[in-house]
Parts: C-alpha cells; sequence; structure tokens
C-alpha cells in the first residue's frame, strides 16, 4: 500500500472526528452565548418586569417587529459587504451564519461573532480572511451611519459635537481606504490578500441597508417609550448604541448602551421612567436576536446548509 492511500485513509477516518469537535465547539459557544444573555436579564429582572407593566401588548408585539427587521438589516448590509468581497451568499444561509454568530456578542470580548462567522462561514466556502474583512467593515459603517442618523434627528445644537467624528469615519469608508488598511492587516498576518478590493457601489448599498436598522431601531423604542415622538426615538437609540460600540470589552455594550440612553432621554422621561426603558429596550433585543437566530438556524437546516 502506498504512502499516499496511507495518508488518504488516515484522512478519511479523521474526518468525522474532526466533524464531531466542530459540532461540539458549536454547541458550546451557543450554550456560552446564552448563559450570558440569560445572566443579563436575570440580574436587572425587577426592573425589567417593571418596565414591560408599562406596556401594552401590541406596544410590545410592535416593538419586537421592529427588533427583527433591524436586525435584518444589520445581516443585509453584512451580506452585502461579504459578496462586493467576493463571497455572494444566499440569504438563508447567510442568515444562519449572520445571526448564530451575532449570539458571540453576549460572550465578553468582541471576538467571539467574528471567529462564530468565520467557523460558520468556511463551510460555505468563504475564506476566513474575507468573513474577517466584512465583521470589521461593519463597525465603521454602523458608527457612520448611527452617528449621522443622531445628528440630524437630535438637533444641531445639543449634538453638534458629532460633527468631529463623521469627517474620520467617511475617510474610513473610502473603498480606496479600506482596501488599504485591510491589505495592510493581511500582509502584517501573513495572510493571502483579498481576491476582490471592496467597491463604491457595494459601501453604498451596505450604508442603505444600515440606515435602514437605525429607523426600525428607532420605531422600536418609540414603541416603548412615545414621549418624544418617532424622530426623537431614532436619535437617541442610535447614540445610545454608538457609545455601546464604542465599549469594545463590554458584551454587547451592556450597561454603556443603557446609561447613554438614560441620559438622552431624561427631557422626555423621569430617570426612574427613563432606566425601565433602557432595560426594557435591552430584553426585547435580546429576545428578538434569539428568533433570529432560531428562524435562521431551522431554515437554513431545511435548505440542508
Amino acid at each position: 500500500m502506498s504512502q499516499d492511500t496511507v495518508e488518504q485513509r488516515d484522512n478519511t477516518e479523521a474526518a468525522p472526528s474532526r466533524s464531531l469537535l466542530r459540532r461540539m465547539v458549536r454547541y458550546g459557544f451557543l450554550a456560552v452565548a446564552l448563559g450570558f444573555g440569560a445572566y443579563a436579564v436575570a440580574k436587572q429582572w425587577d426592573a425589567v418586569v417593571a418596565g414591560f407593566a408599562r406596556l401594552s401588548p401590541a406596544a410590545l408585539a410592535g416593538s419586537l417587529a421592529a427588533v427583527v427587521a433591524a436586525l435584518l438589516g444589520a445581516m443585509l448590509t453584512w451580506r452585502t459587504l461579504l459578496a462586493d468581497l467576493g463571497s455572494p451568499l444566499p440569504l438563508r444561509p447567510a442568515a444562519k451564519v449572520f445571526f448564530v454568530g451575532q449570539l458571540g456578542k453576549y460572550i465578553p470580548g468582541a471576538v467571539w461573532p467574528m471567529l462564530a462567522q468565520m467557523e460558520m462561514g468556511r463551510d460555505l466556502g468563504v475564506p476566513r480572511s474575507r468573513s474577517a474583512a466584512a465583521f470589521f467593515l461593519m463597525m465603521p459603517i454602523q458608527l457612520a451611519t448611527g452617528l449621522l442618523v443622531s445628528l440630524v434627528t437630535l438637533g444641531w445644537d445639543q449634538y453638534g459635537w458629532l460633527l468631529l467624528l463623521i469627517p474620520l469615519l467617511l475617510v474610513l469608508l473610502e473603498p480606496k481606504v479600506i482596501n488599504g488598511l485591510i491589505g495592510y492587516a493581511l500582509r502584517r498576518l501573513k495572510r493571502e490578500p483579498l481576491e476582490r478590493p471592496l467597491t463604491r457601489r457595494g459601501m453604498l448599498t451596505a450604508l442603505g441597508w444600515a440606515l435602514a436598522g437605525w429607523l426600525s431601531y428607532g420605531v422600536h423604542l418609540y414603541f416603548v417609550a412615545p414621549q418624544g415622538g418617532v424622530l426623537f426615538a431614532v436619535g437617541a437609540f442610535a447614540l445610545s448604541w454608538c457609545l455601546g460600540i464604542m465599549t469594545f470589552v463590554v458584551p454587547a455594550g451592556a450597561g454603556v448602551r443603557e446609561i447613554a440612553m438614560v441620559a438622552v432621554l431624561a427631557p422626555q422621561l423621569d430617570r426612574g421612567a427613563a432606566i425601565a426603558v433602557a432595560l426594557s429596550s435591552r430584553i426585547v433585543i435580546v429576545v428578538g436576536d434569539l428568533i433570529c437566530a432560531g428562524l435562521a438556524g431551522i431554515a437554513a437546516r431545511r435548505d440542508s446548509v
């Protein structure tokens, strides 16, 4: 028996073991992510109950539907970037990779969603470097659009300081700049360069989906706290979320987003009511994440993904 035949047989025998190990790692990832999510809810349970007691079933359902729409906008932003970089994915497999991977944001540390998306994307033929690039591009896109939405909806007089950040983010969103930064990072990591650079059309499409996501998130907050109107809710949520994104070490911006939201809601609500609104918003988003991940996983399984 030749050496090549022996090696091929060994690889064939090892394949089921590797598949089992990957499956165990994924289930372990889901268990840890869900555990941290449950802990975030239980830690503030009394305040969460008080917040939900203020909501009608119709308002709660509307808020949850708007969150699902916002999460869909985020997924389409990511999918657009991945396709523009050279890995177009069908809708259902893309939803599974994105939504299940996003559960990792509830685990302390900023890398878990990226690692999960890289692992699941690899099974669909997406190079790890491409998954990582799409993941990291999401942050400046969300920040730029979120800060712009905050500035337009909350007013220039109080939040004009946001103008100082937007030019920097716009530079970072220029495809030539982005492609240069990605290429430099891959060279430093001794990885192969991206086969296809990001295009301006792809970036503009991703920005459009991101803006749609912010509008949906604003509608979600409006159902929870309608006192300031829809535009105020859009800006309040966008600004608090952006501040949460900037805190990389905190799971999903936990705590930071709520503090910022309480401060932004201060002109419309007293402190106790604002805290209840912020926590209610957090729980609705957690439930939305779980619904999207569950539905995407079931849909993809039906397609044998």
